[in-house]
């Protein structure tokens, strides 16, 4: 069954495996699919993009586009190139993807550990968001629906209830400290997200997509890539206001900070 979501443009980070290139998959076969989607990778020609190159080859409102969100002249080179594309128009939803697991615990992680996983799992999709807000700012000014949403401007996080500190004792048998306490600080940039851009009217919310069988779940995890993203596409179909500046998981429900 086709799935509804309703933006005319989307960018989305890490599109070239796991979660992002599932999500590529599945807005092309929604019920109303965008008319832009701008798959961003860091290596797009590499081997790990071959699959992407392949759905671009055979879709052309698939643009891929080289985007390393701990690079910001990559960011800002992407940003240029998607608002060429774009002709006047603005951004309807930013998806923040790309991520990194690291999984250490307090007695063995070092410095460079937690350095890394800021770098890119917060200063990436902050970056990233910087970089795209005029065009999400367009989006939103043009628009003459009512209230927030992904059909008229919205940035979207890719999370995880790792971040969530009061969940942390339900699940703190996989320790991964750098992951949690970068996942914790996206959580928190989304929530400033929301309230600095509550009157540009910018939807801003935190996804976790579950924990998925990908090269960074593993194939232990409970959930398959497909079940996740068709959850995701779900929920970001149904955001409005009252999501604004929290976290949501892959059904829709919302998971404490």
């Amino acid at each position: 069954m086709a799935l509804g979501f309703g933006p005319r443009s989307v960018v989305l980070t890490g599109a070239n495996r796991g979660i992002g290139l599932e999500l590529v998959r599945q807005l092309l076969g929604a019920a109303e699919p965008p008319q832009w989607i701008f798959a961003c990778s860091r290596e797009p020609d590499g081997e790990r993009g071959k699959e992407l190159r392949k759905l671009a080859s055979s879709h052309p409102n698939v643009i891929i586009v080289k985007l390393d969100a701990t690079n910001p002249v990559t960011i800002k080179e992407a940003a240029t190139c998607i608002e060429g594309h774009l002709k006047g128009a603005g951004l309807n939803v930013l998806i923040n993807n790309a991520g990194i697991f690291t999984d250490k615990e307090l007695e063995t992680l070092d410095p460079e550990d937690m350095l890394n996983a800021y770098k890119t799992n917060v200063v990436g999709p902050l970056l990233v968001s910087q970089a795209f807000l005029p065009l999400l700012k367009k989006a939103a000014k043009e628009s003459a629906q009512d209230g927030l949403s992904c059909r008229k401007a919205a940035i979207i996080n890719i999370s995880s209830v790792l971040g969530s500190i009061e969940s942390v004792p339900l699940n703190y048998s996989k320790p991964a400290v750098p992951y949690r306490c970068s996942k914790a600080a996206l959580n928190m940039l989304t929530k400033c997200l929301s309230l600095s851009l509550k009157e540009d009217r910018v939807l801003c919310t935190a996804v976790h997509p579950g924990w998925v069988k990908t090269d960074m779940g593993t194939q232990e995890a409970d959930l398959s890539v497909d079940e996740s993203v068709r959850g995701i596409i779900g929920v970001l179909s149904k955001l409005g206001d009252t999501h604004n500046g929290v976290l949501v998981n892959w059904k829709g429900n919302n998971v404490p900070w």
